[in-house]
């Protein structure tokens, strides 16, 4: 998954779902980027937890994710 960041002030973020993700599936994961941080949540509870992960870690995890979806 690769995006750019929102334009404008980052105050709201632009939730991307995961591309894995079929309108039946219950368990997805959404994604936003801000200009300082990358932003994950579950797309069940979008007012829950957010994990937030500094571009770097993010772009590091990144092949371990497509890795993990092949096997």
């Amino acid at each position: 998954m690769s995006f750019k960041p929102n334009s404008g002030d980052g105050t709201v973020p632009e939730w991307i779902k995961s591309s894995y993700s079929g309108a039946d599936t219950p368990s997805c994961v959404e994604v936003a980027a801000t200009p300082e941080t990358i932003l994950v949540r579950d797309s069940k509870n979008p007012n829950g937890p957010r994990l937030t992960l500094a571009p770097t870690t993010w772009a590091t995890f990144l092949p371990y994710a497509s890795d993990a979806s092949e096997g």
